[in-house]
């Protein structure tokens, strides 16, 4: 991305945070995350068709991250062409890509779009569960994934592709609150509804950013056969700093 763009972006989700009042983590419900057998879960679903992928999940993101109080709504909801400056897209087709997106994105029960004569449509967030019911801020349900605001204002949700988030979000629920690498078994991992191909790509965008460490470890007992598995750790304090420049997607 242009680097005037990309500057522009960051400048307005630094406005919106503080705007918002977003202070501290951004809140997300496991449920947000991985399903029950059977499912697809709400972020694998967002991700999904590719470029249309990566702007509905990003758009959905900044929007959660923007509305902070009950009804969890934007009535200063910007316009399709600040929504595009807002995520650093292309001028030319940077509006034309919101407006599709936020009607995906109402169509699917993310959220509600309410008409507005002469305005753009208010957005109010419906649950994170995809179930198309009210929201409820995920740390009023309990255990959540907590993702630092820094993540908007310092341009992470700019700089990483769609699947780089996603994997972001799973490991980090996969981490909970243990302190010390965790393994992804296979009931999770299908659970997560990320494919393997795109679970390995993403892991090496994420250990070039060096958010991701893996580690290969034995499995088994002194007697059993000693198979190598893959553990991992999201470093969540790196995402308090700034990206570095040489890893900046074009």
């Amino acid at each position: 991305m242009e680097a005037e763009r990309r500057t522009h972006a960051l400048d307005l989700l630094t406005e919106a945070a503080a705007k918002a009042k977003r202070w501290g983590n951004v809140p997300f419900p496991p449920a947000f995350i991985r399903a029950g057998e059977g499912h697809r879960p709400p972020l694998a679903r967002l991700i999904q068709g590719g470029r249309g992928g990566e702007v509905r999940l990003k758009l959905y993101l900044c929007i959660t991250m923007m509305a902070t109080s009950k009804p969890y709504d934007l009535r200063a909801n910007p316009t399709p062409s600040r929504w595009a400056r807002l995520l650093a897209l292309p001028p030319d087709t940077g509006a034309r890509r919101v407006g599709a997106n936020l009607k995906w994105l109402d169509d699917n029960e993310y959220i509600s779009l309410q008409p507005r004569v002469g305005l753009p449509p208010a957005i109010t967030l419906l649950s994170a569960h995809g179930d198309g019911g009210e929201y409820v801020r995920a740390s009023e349900e309990g255990r959540y994934v907590g993702v630092p605001v820094e993540f908007w204002t310092l341009g992470w949700v700019l700089d990483l592709s769609p699947t780089g988030i996603a994997l972001l979000l799973v490991l980090m629920e996969l981490q909970g609150g243990y302190k010390e690498p965790r393994y992804a078994p296979q009931y999770r991992r299908l659970a997560y509804g990320i494919s393997s191909d795109t679970w390995t790509r993403a892991r090496k965008e994420l250990e070039s950013h060096e958010l991701l460490t893996v580690h290969r470890i034995p499995q088994g007992g002194d007697f059993d056969y000693r198979r190598l598995r893959n553990t991992y750790w999201i470093n969540i304090e790196r995402l308090k700093g700034a990206p570095a420049l040489e890893t900046f997607r074009k």
